[in-house]
């Protein structure tokens, strides 16, 4: 479990954080979320972050970051995009959670579309093993007619393969986050990063000498709807979407299909109708509709006041305290699945027939 020794149950803030936690615990619980397990399967989620790092909004507070530590503790392997250039909010949340908890995460990716970005994979070592393949994305270049080669836009955010292993299961999973682009649901751009990531990584796994068998895709694909081209870009490489998922909207409205988990695996092939999957509503229990009272002071004077100094209606104070917590937490999410990994079973079955 996560560790809370700089709760003060002394102070008032300490109380609300506490019992913030308490909340959240009983949340996890409600919503279904299996426990984890030594060896049986894996607990898997991807998570966009909003800006984890310096924000417009200034200071991400500790609090939220208690929060966030209590949920992403509930899985053994998490994707989180939108890590920023500056690491220290991510190493206070990488100290809450314990000396057991590791991260893999890239170098920035530069200019404006890479916003300066991270990718990052938390993960509990006591769980799983990090295989020693890690690299970021580079696209291969295309000949040209007549000789020679073209050299391939590659993706605005460097996407970021790494090979883990989990009991009997070995895999390769890239984490992503794709062009947003113009605000349609079918943006040509944003088709085309999710295209041409998606066969990039099929066709990994059909390599002679590729590290696993099992691929996962996962992350912050801005896909608006599963009806759309976009979604449609992911599952024609062969990148299979459990039922359970494509059901969920991931963003804090509860509208989009942002964020997706697909798989090219043939060792769970069969259970991944069978699995368990969901998403985390954190805000049902921590920074809800009704405590925008309890962070009037830590949202400062821009809560009352607009930049113009005109002050604002409780409508409009409301509006702000709403954008505010998703810069404490974020405008996503968490997306999870459960996955069955240990096939000994199967294994020996066909240890019979041979």
């Amino acid at each position: 479990m996560p560790f809370y020794y700089g709760i003060n149950g002394a102070t008032p803030s300490g109380k609300q954080i506490a019992e913030g936690l308490l909340r959240v615990k009983d949340g996890l619980d409600a919503a279904g979320l299996p426990k984890r397990t030594v060896s049986e399967t894996l607990m898997l989620a991807t998570w966009n972050i909003r800006e984890f790092g310096p924000s417009k909004f200034g200071v991400r507070e500790m609090e939220p970051i208690y929060y966030l530590a209590e949920v992403i503790d509930r899985f053994d392997l998490v994707a989180v995009q939108e890590v920023r250039d500056d690491l220290t909010v991510l190493n206070q949340l990488m100290r809450v959670l314990g000396g057991w908890w590791k991260m893999i995460l890239t170098d920035v990716t530069e200019g404006r579309p890479g916003n300066r970005e991270r990718m990052a994979f938390l993960y509990d070592s006591r769980k799983l093993s990090f295989g020693g393949l890690a690299g970021e994305i580079v696209l291969p270049p295309t000949p040209k007619a007549g000789g020679g080669y073209l050299a391939a836009d590659q993706l605005s955010r460097t996407p970021y393969l790494v090979g883990f292993q989990a009991g009997w299961f070995r895999f390769t999973i890239c984490t992503t986050h794709i062009l947003y682009g113009k605000s349609v649901a079918e943006d040509p751009a944003r088709t085309k990063e999710i295209e041409r990531l998606a066969q990039f990584l099929a066709d990994r796994t059909t390599e002679r000498h590729a590290w696993a068998r099992n691929m996962i895709v996962l992350g912050d694909f801005n896909i608006f709807s599963p009806s759309d081209v976009t979604f449609d870009a992911l599952t024609k490489a062969g990148f299979m979407i459990p039922d359970q998922l494509q059901t969920l909207p991931s963003n804090v409205s509860r509208n989009k299909h942002y964020d997706q988990i697909g798989f090219i695996a043939p060792d769970i092939d069969d259970g991944l109708e069978l699995c368990r999957a969901g998403i985390f509503n954190v805000f049902e229990h921590v920074y809800r509709d009704t405590d925008e009272a309890l962070y009037a002071s830590a949202m400062g004077a821009a809560y009352k006041k607009t930049k113009t100094g005109t002050a604002r209606t409780a409508k409009e104070k409301t509006t702000y305290y709403k954008q505010w917590r998703t810069f404490q937490l974020s405008d996503h999410l968490p997306m999870w699945i459960e996955l069955k990994i240990d096939f000994s079973r199967d294994y020996l079955a066909r240890k019979l027939t041979e």
